[in-house]
C-alpha cells in the first residue's frame, strides 16, 4: 500500500480547489478521477459547455488562485456581460435584464410599467439585505446552523441584528415574497426562476434565494473559451505546485481503520493510504453504500422525495432563425404553476420552460452559421428508476422545439446530442439524475445540506451537494472549507 497524503475523489470544482489550497500550504495530494478529464459537471461535449453555465461571484475565484500565488484573470479570461439574460414568453414578448440595474429598472417599466419598476428597485434592496445578513454567518461558515445564525447575526447588530436576520423571510417561499413586489405573472416567473439555481421550485423555495439577483448584479462573466476553462485552470496551477491526477480510476471502496478513514481501494485491487480523504461526489453515495457498507454511516442519506431536479439538454450545434439570441436566454412556458405541479408529481412538463445559452454569443458581433447551443428543460430526478423511453425523450425535443417556436426561435440542421436523467444518474450515481444535491424547499432544507466533515475522521466533504450549495463558486467556496477541516484536522492529530 502506498502513501498518497492526502486523497482527493473527484475532480469537479470542488475537489479541484481543495486539492489546490492544499497543495499551497504543502500538502501531498492525490486526485483520482474516473472520467478522462477533469470538470465533474463542468463537462464538454463536442467541445459545448454542457454543464454550468453561468459564472458569477468572480471574488470568489480570484481570492483562490490568490491563495496558491496565481492570478484567476491570467489564467481564465473573462468579461462582464452587458446584458445578464434575456427572456421571452411568446413573440415579440421580450425583456432583457442588464448589467446596470437602472437600463434594467427602464425595460421592466417599458415592459410592465412604472409600478413595476418600482417594484424591481425595492426587490434589489431586499436582494442586497438578504445576501449581505447571509454572507458570512451562513455562506462562509463552515457548518452553519439556525441557532448559530440567529446569535452569530445578533452579535453583530443587536436586537437590531435579529430585526435583520427576520427580514430575509426565512419562512416565506420565493414565490410568495416576490408577490410584495411584482404584479406582472411575467416578472414573477422571471424572478421566480432563481429558485431553479439550486434545482428547487419557486413555490416551496424559500424568499432568501432573492440573494441570487444581487449576486448576478454584482457580475455575470462570460469565459472567453468556455466554463471548462476554470476547471482546467484550478488543475494547471494545482499541478504546478505538485497535485498528481490520476484519470481513468475508480475507486471501489474508502476504507477506515481504528475509526477514521485510512485510504482508498480502486477498481483494480490497489489500495492508497491517506492521511485525509476528500470526496468530491454527491454525499448520497456514500450514505448507500457505493464507497463501501463500512463507511454508509459517515453521512445521512437522503431521502429520494428531498431531491433537487435533474434536466434533460440539448447540447451542440445549430443554425439560429427569427429570434435575437444573447448569451445566457429563457423561453418561459404559459403556467408556471404547473409546470411546477407536474414535475413534483414525478412527471416531465409539458409546457415546459427552456434555458438555452448561445455560447458564440456575447455583447459583440453575433456569429454566421451553425453555433454551439446548450438547452435545457427541468426533469424530474427519476432518472434510477423511471428511465425515459424513445417516445418520452422524442416528446421532450417536440416540447423544447415547439416552446422556442411560440417564442419566435427555429433551429436548422441541428447536431444535438441529448443527456436525460439516467444518463446524469450513471455518471454522478445514487442521485436519480438530482444535479443539485438536496432541494431547498422549506426554511430548514439549506442547513440539512452535508457539510465539509462527516461523522468519520479524515474523510471531508466538497462539491455542489454539499454546503454551502449549488453553483460553480459555491462548489469552489465548499472546496475551501473541506480544504480548511483538512487542516484544522492535522492541528487536532498534532495537538
Amino acid at each position: 500500500m502506498s502513501d498518497a497524503g492526502t486523497v482527493i475523489v473527484g475532480a469537479g470544482v470542488g475537489g479541484l480547489t481543495a486539492a489546490l489550497l492544499l497543495a499551497a500550504r504543502g500538502e501531498r495530494v492525490t486526485v483520482i478521477e474516473r472520467q478522462p478529464t477533469s470538470g465533474g459537471k463542468m463537462r464538454l461535449i463536442d467541445g459545448v459547455d454542457a454543464g454550468p453555465t453561468v459564472l458569477t461571484m468572480k471574488w470568489v475565484f480570484d481570492a483562490i488562485f490568490a491563495a496558491a500565488g496565481a492570478d484567476f484573470a491570467a489564467e481564465v479570461p473573462v468579461r462582464a456581460a452587458e446584458v445578464l439574460a434575456r427572456h421571452a414568453w411568446r413573440a415579440g414578448e421580450r425583456l432583457d435584464l442588464h448589467a446596470d440595474p437602472a437600463r434594467s429598472a427602464d425595460a421592466i417599466g417599458d415592459f410592465a410599467g412604472a409600478a413595476e419598476a418600482r417594484g424591481y428597485r425595492a426587490f434589489l434592496a431586499e436582494a442586497k439585505h438578504i445576501h449581505d445578513t447571509l454572507d458570512g454567518p451562513f455562506l462562509q461558515s463552515n457548518a452553519p446552523t439556525q441557532l448559530g445564525l440567529v446569535a452569530g447575526t445578533a452579535a453583530s447588530g443587536g436586537i437590531g441584528g435579529l430585526a435583520n436576520l427576520w427580514r430575509v423571510r426565512p419562512y416565506a417561499t420565493l414565490w410568495r415574497a416576490l408577490g410584495k413586489h411584482f404584479r406582472d405573472p411575467r416578472l414573477m416567473q422571471l424572478f421566480g426562476r432563481y429558485a431553479t439555481y439550486a434545482g428547487s421550485s419557486p413555490f416551496e423555495a424559500p424568499a432568501t434565494l432573492m440573494l441570487i439577483a444581487h449576486v448576478e448584479q454584482a457580475g455575470v462573466w462570460l469565459v472567453d473559451g468556455g466554463m471548462h476553462r476554470i476547471a482546467a485552470a484550478l488543475e494547471r496551477v494545482g499541478t504546478g505546485l505538485g497535485v498528481r491526477v490520476r484519470y481513468g480510476e475508480n475507486v471501489r471502496e474508502i476504507v477506515a481503520r481504528n475509526g477514521r478513514a485510512s485510504g482508498i481501494v480502486l477498481a483494480s485491487g490497489e489500495e492508497l493510504g491517506a492521511d485525509a480523504i476528500v470526496l468530491n461526489a454527491d454525499p448520497n453515495a456514500v450514505a448507500t453504500g457505493l464507497f463501501g457498507a463500512g463507511i454508509a454511516a459517515a453521512v445521512p442519506a437522503l431521502p429520494v422525495a428531498a431531491r433537487s431536479l435533474s434536466a434533460v439538454t440539448l447540447t451542440g450545434y445549430a443554425s439560429t432563425h427569427g429570434f435575437a439570441l444573447a448569451r445566457h436566454n429563457v423561453f418561459f412556458g404559459s403556467d408556471y404553476a404547473n409546470e411546477f405541479a407536474q414535475l413534483a408529481a414525478n412527471r416531465l412538463p409539458t409546457d415546459p420552460t427552456i434555458y438555452l445559452c448561445a455560447q458564440d454569443r456575447g455583447d459583440g458581433a453575433d456569429p454566421v452559421g451553425p453555433e454551439r447551443l446548450h438547452l435545457i428543460m427541468n426533469a424530474p430526478p427519476t432518472g434510477d428508476t423511471h428511465p425515459l423511453s424513445p417516445a418520452e425523450i422524442a416528446r421532450c425535443e417536440q416540447r423544447i422545439h415547439e416552446r422556442l417556436a411560440l417564442c419566435g426561435l427555429t433551429l436548422s440542421q441541428p447536431r444535438l446530442t441529448i443527456t436525460t436523467p439516467s444518463a446524469f444518474e450513471a455518471r454522478f450515481p445514487a442521485t436519480g439524475g438530482s444535479l443539485y444535491g438536496r432541494a431547498t424547499h422549506g426554511a430548514a432544507a439549506a442547513f440539512q445540506r452535508p457539510t465539509a466533515r462527516t461523522k468519520l475522521p479524515g474523510l471531508y466533504l466538497a462539491g455542489g451537494a454539499t454546503h454551502p450549495g449549488a453553483g460553480v463558486p459555491m462548489a469552489a467556496i465548499s472546496g475551501r472549507l473541506a480544504a480548511n477541516a483538512v487542516m484544522a484536522g492535522r492541528a487536532s492529530i498534532r495537538r
